[in-house]
This record gives structure tokens, sequence and C-alpha cells, in this order.
């Protein structure tokens, strides 16, 4: 992989399940100068390129950004810039509301991969979820509306960890779609327009508390795989730029500036914070 990657200067991982693919890939990357971005919602796979890329990619001066997708990164950056040079937070919550969800074979093959006890933060420090799984209720935008949840966490509680100090922090997805992905007749995502983006409808809350005081953000769109591509997009051309923050194994919100969101190429795709 190191003959490939001579002369690239950013290479993108879009191919899981990738605790099996991510640390081959990472450090070939890191060996030949190279930054690395990938689309992992796999909390593990997270925690490896940090555990064993973070100092060798900073001997390097390269990045190292995991997760820069709908799940993980996009969250991440949400609160990232909600709290702005707070850098802390003492209560977070994430919910994700999809009107649907139509797996692709790849997403399929992860989740089988993918075994490990999922992490949240609890008292500032990494600890494992609840079993069973916390459910709730969340009242989504329109058309998602009011649903029925079950905690469950992404990518995104790993990298947040990572740079800010969170008290406490849980992740929340709505239950009607895990019947979708549970489904093995579910098809995979159908094309709804010229550019082959399917109709299907998401939205992103994270909250900051605690209590009257809670501040809100909130990302609409439609799509969650035709949503991660422009954020992967966006990351790539600002690795050649420049406009990135530092070297290392690095979270989304820890290497790109809080306007990231709003710099989107995506007309479908809108980000508010309250």
């Amino acid at each position: 992989m190191r003959a490939l990657l001579n002369d690239v200067a950013v290479v993108l991982n879009c191919a899981g399940p990738f605790l099996d693919t991510a640390l081959p890939l990472a450090t070939a990357a890191v060996e030949t100068g190279t930054h690395y971005l990938d689309v992992t919602a796999e909390q593990p796979a997270v925690q490896q390129l940090d555990r064993e890329l973070d100092a060798p990619a900073r001997s390097a001066g390269t990045a190292v950004v995991p997760a820069m997708a709908f799940y993980g990164g996009l969250a991440d950056l949400l609160l990232t810039a909600m709290l702005g040079p707070e850098k802390s937070a003492a209560e977070v919550e994430i919910a994700v509301g999809l009107d649907r969800w139509w797996p692709t074979e790849g997403t399929r093959v992860t989740g089988a991969r993918n075994t490990a006890t999922r992490l949240v933060i609890r008292d500032g420090v990494l600890a494992p979820i609840a079993d069973p799984a916390a459910t709730g209720t969340w009242d989504f935008p329109e058309p998602i509306g009011a649903q029925s949840t079950v905690e469950l966490p992404f990518s995104e509680v790993v990298t947040i960890d990572r740079h800010l100090a969170v008290g406490t922090l849980r992740s929340w997805l709505n239950t009607a779609p895990l019947d979708d992905l549970h489904d093995p007749d579910t098809p995979a995502p159908q094309a709804h327009d010229e550019h082959g983006r399917s109709a299907r409808r998401f939205a992103v809350e994270v909250t900051v508390g605690p209590g009257t005081q809670t501040r809100r953000a909130t990302a609409t769109g439609r799509d969650i795989y035709a949503t991660t591509a422009p954020i992967l997009v966006e990351a790539t051309v600002r690795l050649l730029d420049g406009r990135y923050r530092g070297s290392g194994a690095l979270a989304p919100g820890e290497a790109f500036a809080a306007a990231f969101l709003t710099a989107l190429p995506d007309a479908d795709f809108k980000a508010v914070w309250h």
C-alpha cells in the first residue's frame, strides 16, 4: 500500500469494515506523508487509530481523521461549533432520527463485524453502555416528528471524547429504522433524482445542558450516505489547501474550523444552532 500512496496528498478510505481496513491503510498513509480520512461509525476503529497512529502522525506532520461522515463526524462538528471556545459541557445528548434506513451492503457487513460493547461518556470518561440499553422519546423536526428512541452510540462518542471535556454524553437513534436494518429483505438505497440520492430524510440534534439553559443544534437533510460525500469532500479540500488544525490522529471537530458545516456544497443539507 505504501507504493500506491507515493505522491498522494490525501487518501479517502470508504471501504469497511474499518476494524479491518483503517489501521493498515492509515499506517501506510502516515509512512508516506499522506493525510488520511475515513467514514467509520465503528468506535473501536477510531480508538485503534488514536492509540497506534497519533504519535507517528504527529512526527510525520500528517492528519489522520476518522469518522468524517454522517455517523460520527456530523455530531462532533455540530457540538464543537455550538461550544465554540468553551470546549466543555456538563451534559450532551445526540439524537439521530431517520424516516427509514435502507442500508448498503457495506453497512450490513460492518454491523455483523462490529460486536464490541458500545461506549458512552459517564462521569467524564468513556464507559460501557448500560445493558439493556435505555429507551426514551425525542421530538425531531418534521417530517420525522416525535419518535421512540433507544440509546445507540456511534463513533461520535470517541471523537468527542478525544478533544472536548464532556461530563455525560448519550446518543439516541429512533427505533423505527432499526426494523429496516434488521430485515434482510430491506432494499439498498434507491436513487430518487438524477444525482443518485435517495428520498430518505433525516434529522440530527445535539443538545447541551443542563436544565432550562439547554442549547440545541439541528442538522436536517436527505440520504445519510449522500450526506457523507460532501462532508468527506470538504475535508479533503481543506487538507489540500491547508485549512486544518494540527497533525496526528484528530477528531473532525478538532481538525476543522467551526464554519465547516455551513460551507458544505449540499443544497439538501441545513445546520442551525439555537
